[in-house]
């Protein structure tokens, strides 16, 4: 038993995350593996595995089509859009019939063959099943309840000792959310695991190889040989060896075999399906075929089941947003108008207790810490900015919090046109956190001896304290409304006395709500006159030159220049201050974008943008970026003729990711003039860039915070 408090850490050991899993230079015993080159006849050039003894004996140097008795290229052909394909008919070995999958890697092809089952599952079989499965899938209510379908589904269909459905957290710890299991089993069920158990490493090759098999945990790699090919990337082979420290690992655990699948929702990985069974069994390609189909399924349902919780959840932040705004609309002091509802606010984000800190004077109601504390408290969040807060765990940013149980979770919005702010409280919530085995010596680093695993698995039950309930994503949008709600009321009282006070003239009224966008518009066109003009300047440099490459760069100079221009006059068409909504801004900015590349490629553009709440500084780069990738696409991906170019805008958790893809010759890697301010404006962003195959085409992912990196949304 242990106890942790706000800001308290555990040993970081990063020297899993940096072990060569991909390169172990050996394969599992129990399959072939065939290299071979990617062109001309394909010679084999290495292997590994008995190829003599269950193969051909004068295997090396041999062409791939002989060796397998299938035709490659056809096989290679077939399988277009796809960097892998499978085998349509059994390789006839020295000793059975194996299975083989196909697939690129660089310059060459690696071929993995494996036994085939005595009775493998028909094709009509497995449908049916599966179809029976997605069924039930459907009608769960719940995640947790879809879960635990799931977990019985996988052991149904995988026959392992033990079926664990487990779903990363935030902090890439881990927690067994469903269990199926034999009687003699303990169970794991709600326990956590420490990030160390899968390295980040590990991860990233969860989400590209969706299924991964050890039938036994006491095999003997077979190495690549020739030794010149030890080091091959083997990161698509599921046969590939696996890490030494995770065999010890499942050792340590009592497991014989065990298999994987991963759950991969929205391209991130949300969680595994683990199997261990107690002595040694197979997992044949069909089964992982199958089961690889299965958690996309399952992946496909909970994404909807999220979905639909967070569209309830809405509803009824909005339904509770509609009782409180009409009393804040009313000509009366803020104090007065808060008090009327403040129990309806309270009730709104389901806290514990509820503050006003209106010029230094505090008002509570419910259970609230001393109103010292409050006022304080009020003052620290004004300092920092005067942007909207959301922590669960209060103490490891405010350290006057630790011990004040009351706060442990905060919601304070500082009001715009008042020196006020709203607090939300939400009451410590002591957790008895179960793990298998502790946390804090997930990984033996004694010096001068090699990385090990842990070696117990005992349950172990720590107390955190200093944390409350999670305030959800819904919530936190919900206190941003809020805020825009009493600043549009105190601006909608502003103009009523406004008005009042010049005659009530529906003229003045006019003059008086015009004012702003005048002088709005009245810098929006100096701003637009500057462009124009910096734009003039480098058309009569670009003509007056006479170097091509110099009249380029010009060129280049005022498109970039045009969507600076582009960028900001869609801004300043937004209705939003502090804020925008990504998908609107976006829909815009390419409405723009299509009238000035002309109708032929308005036609080829597509949108499939998710409403995304970010501050407006941020969706400025955003709109440059994504302005820069689209220039990019068009002059390089169709060889200047109109083509398919897909937008898209999700959010996941507190990120957000714009992919911009084509479907032609596009190149890009962030190299050249472009290349350099788009990654300046990425890193502004604290995010990343990806550039990738789209097969065709190129895929460009940009993944950021929706927030500033110092004002997360949720901690």
């Amino acid at each position: 038993m242990a106890t942790t408090m706000p800001g308290e850490q555990g040993l970081d050991l990063t020297d899993c995350d940096r072990e060569p899993i991909h390169i172990p230079g050996a394969i599992q015993p129990h399959g072939l593996l065939l290299i071979a080159g990617a062109a001309g006849d394909h010679p084999v050039v290495a292997g590994a595995g008995d190829i003599e003894g269950l193969l051909a004996p004068d295997w090396l140097g041999m062409p791939l089509a002989d060796l397998i008795g299938q035709d490659v290229s056809g096989l290679l052909g077939a399988s277009t859009g796809s960097l892998q394909a499978v085998a349509p008919r059994p390789v006839t070995g020295l000793a059975g019939s194996f299975s083989a999958s196909v697939h690129r890697a660089g310059k060459q092809l690696m071929v993995e063959l494996e036994p085939l089952p005595d009775a493998p599952m028909t094709a009509a079989a497995t449908l049916a099943w599966l179809d029976a499965v997605a069924t039930g899938f459907e009608r769960a209510s719940t995640v947790p309840l879809l879960c635990e379908r799931a977990a019985v589904a996988f052991r149904a269909l995988t026959g392992f000792d033990r079926v664990m459905i487990y779903q990363f957290l935030d902090d890439d710890a881990g927690r067994v959310v469903a269990e199926d299991k034999i009687p003699e089993l303990d169970s794991f069920l709600n326990h956590h695991f420490p990030a160390s158990d899968i390295p980040r490493q590990a991860r990233a090759l969860y989400v590209r190889n969706r299924t991964r098999a050890i039938p036994t945990v006491d095999y003997v790699p077979a190495p690549v040989r020739p030794a010149a090919y030890a080091g091959a990337d083997l990161s698509d082979v599921a046969l590939r060896s696996v890490s030494p420290i995770h065999l010890q690992y499942l050792h340590n655990m009592g497991v014989a075999a065990s298999a994987s699948i991963s759950i991969v929702k929205d391209g991130l990985l949300w969680g595994l399906v683990a199997c261990h069974h107690c002595a040694p069994r197979q997992l044949p390609p069909d089964i992982r075929s199958a089961g690889a189909t299965l958690a996309s399924g399952l992946a496909r349902q909970i994404h909807a089941k999220e979905e639909a919780l967070a569209y309830r959840e809405r509803l009824r932040l909005r339904a509770a947003e509609d009782l409180v705004v009409p009393r804040l609309n009313r000509e009366e002091p803020l104090r007065r108008a808060v008090q009327a509802v403040k129990g309806d606010l309270q009730a709104m984000m389901g806290a514990d207790g509820f503050a006003l800190v209106d010029r230094g004077t505090v008002a509570t109601s419910s259970h609230c810490p001393p109103d010292g504390f409050v006022a304080d408290l009020a003052d620290w969040v004004q300092a920092r900015g005067g942007e909207p807060l959301a922590v669960h765990e209060l103490g490891a940013t405010y350290p006057a919090a630790i011990g004040v149980a009351a706060a442990s979770g905060v919601i304070a919005v500082p009001l715009i046109d008042e020196d006020a702010v709203l607090i939300w409280f939400r009451t410590e919530q002591i957790e008895e956190m179960e793990w298998a085995g502790n946390p804090h010596k997930a990984v033996n680093a004694e010096p001068g001896k090699p990385l090990s695993p842990r070696a117990s698995f005992d349950s172990w039950t720590e107390t955190v304290r200093g944390r409350s309930r999670r305030w959800t994503l819904e919530e936190v949008e919900a206190a941003h409304r809020l805020r825009r709600r009493f600043h549009e009321a105190r601006q909608f009282q502003e103009v009523r006395r406004l008005n009042r006070e010049l005659g009530k003239s529906l003229a003045e009224k006019d003059a008086l709500l015009a004012q702003k966008d005048v002088l709005m518009k009245e810098v929006n066109h100096r701003v637009q006159n500057s462009l124009q003009l910096v734009a003039s300047f480098l058309r009569l440099q670009a003509k007056s030159s006479t170097e091509p490459a110099v009249g380029e760069h010009l060129a280049e100079a005022q498109a970039r220049l045009a969507a600076v221009a582009l960028v900001h006059r869609r801004l300043y068409r937004d209705d939003q201050v502090e804020s925008v909504d990504l998908s609107r801004y976006i829909d815009e900015l390419v409405a723009d974008m299509k009238t000035s590349l002309g109708a032929d490629w308005a036609a080829q553009m597509r949108l499939d943008l998710a409403p995304v709440l970010v501050p407006t500084d941020r969706a400025v780069n955003i709109g440059l970026i994504l302005t820069e990738l689209v220039i990019n696409a068009t002059k390089y991906a169709y060889g200047g003729a109109a083509g398919p170019i897909s937008i898209a805008l999700e959010q996941h958790r507190t990120r957000l990711r714009l992919i911009v893809a084509d479907e032609g010759g596009g190149k890009g890697d962030g190299e050249g003039f472009g290349g350099r301010m788009m990654a300046a404006m990425v890193q502004r962003l604290d995010g990343e860039i990806d550039f990738g195959d789209n097969a065709p085409g190129l895929r460009v992912i940009m993944t950021a915070p929706i927030g500033e990196p110092q004002r997360l949304a949720v901690d």
